[in-house]
């Protein structure tokens, strides 16, 4: 069985070493181009290109797929699957039948909800409780595919975003595995999704991480993991950009300016919010690397009554 494979992030990585550890060849590998990342904006290839590179294969970095430039190329490697795990761009009709079986993606939601680029993020930005893995029969729209298989995961009290993805990634991989074998033997019906039911996750923006300290501290608390690592939730100290990696929440009775530190620890840093407070317990000054709170106030004292914008 041969397999076209395209992704891009670290959350695709698990999926291709499965593919590589199974009876089923690689015979290509689809990914973005290389783009600059890092605080110094070096040029690097994605993790799926290196892994890629790791094991021989042939990479394709298409700026733009859909340009029929491309079409000959990757027709002419015959793929039964094509295997989509965050790619990074929408697929052409003409790529999507090139599969002999499937087009199948590994997306990390419970389709229909969640369609869309940063599932991950939105439902812990909206508190939900359970997610999980789609198997999807990929077709022309964003995630609107038949349904091949699902698995749910609970949502960790304290869970950002980075530590769910990894989850998600390892459990995407073991499902893809399990889902194209059966499909191979003629295992599985499509199930049409309910479109009535969609929700959607829209790509994440820098500006959403701002810290607004009139909220409830819950709401706070969301925002801090689920943009963790990227782009960060941050407010701002000494008119510098403090981003929040790390936090929790403390219930609070007195009413306090919303913003205004309300107490140091050793290690913590307490602030006033539109109900409760929040615990600062990690975080990331403009042009430094992040730390714990206990090694950033040694040499940045914040005393009660700081007000954060």
């Amino acid at each position: 069985m041969r397999v076209i494979f395209l992704g891009t992030p670290e959350f695709a990585v698990p999926s291709l070493k499965k593919l590589l550890a199974s009876r089923y060849e690689v015979c290509a590998v689809v990914t973005q181009p290389d783009r600059p990342a890092g605080r110094g904006r070096r040029i690097q290839a994605s993790p799926v290109k290196l892994l890629a590179a790791a094991h021989g294969l042939p990479v394709h970095q298409p700026e733009k797929i859909r340009n029929a430039e491309h079409q000959a190329a990757l027709a002419s490697y015959a793929p039964d699957f094509l295997v989509v795990v965050a790619f990074g761009q929408i697929l052409p009709r003409w790529l999507l039948e090139t599969a002999r079986l499937a087009p199948v993606n590994v997306h990390a939601s419970l389709l229909p909800r969640y369609r869309g680029a940063a599932p991950v993020n939105w439902a812990i930005l909206n508190g939900e409780e359970i997610t999980g893995i789609t198997i999807m029969r990929m077709d022309e729209g964003m995630d609107t595919g038949d349904i091949l298989s699902q698995a749910q995961v609970q949502i960790e009290k304290g869970e950002s975003a980075e530590t769910l993805e990894e989850k998600l990634s390892l459990l995407g991989g073991k499902l893809l595995a399990e889902t194209i074998e059966k499909i191979k033997k003629g295992e599985i019906s499509p199930i049409p999704q309910d479109h009535t039911r969609a929700t959607y996750a829209p790509p994440l923006k820098k500006e959403d991480g701002k810290i607004d300290w009139r909220r409830e501290a819950e709401l706070i608390d969301r925002q801090v993991r689920a943009f963790n690592p990227w782009p960060g939730a941050f407010t701002r100290w000494n008119d510098r950009l403090l981003k929040v990696y790390r936090g929790e929440v403390r219930k609070h009775p007195r009413p306090e300016e919303a913003g205004r530190v309300i107490w140091v620890g050793s290690d913590f840093i307490e602030v006033a919010t539109g109900k409760d407070s929040f615990i600062i317990k990690e975080v990331q000054l403009e042009g430094k690397r992040r730390m714990g709170v206990r090694e950033f106030l040694l040499g940045h004292p914040i005393t009660i009554g700081t007000i954060f914008e």
